[in-house]
């Protein structure tokens, strides 16, 4: 069993939504903002997934094809 990523970096927010690496980092700088974190802290992908509006399986599906 692989072990899948907790975190999402700018470039999954790319490979999964399609759209460039810079409005990933944008939109993790978003959700910190909206979960209440600060700049040092990770966004997971269950948050990224709630945010997003993107099912979590999706999210969960990408992360274990890319570990």
């Amino acid at each position: 069993m692989k072990i899948i990523r907790a975190c999402i970096y700018p470039k999954d927010i790319h490979c999964i939504t399609g759209r460039s690496e810079r409005f990933g980092r944008r939109l993790l700088n978003e959700m910190k903002k909206h979960f209440g974190k600060q700049a040092h802290q990770f966004i997971t992908a269950q948050e990224f997934s709630e945010y997003s509006g993107i099912d979590q399986q999706i999210v969960d599906e990408y992360l274990l094809k890319v570990s």
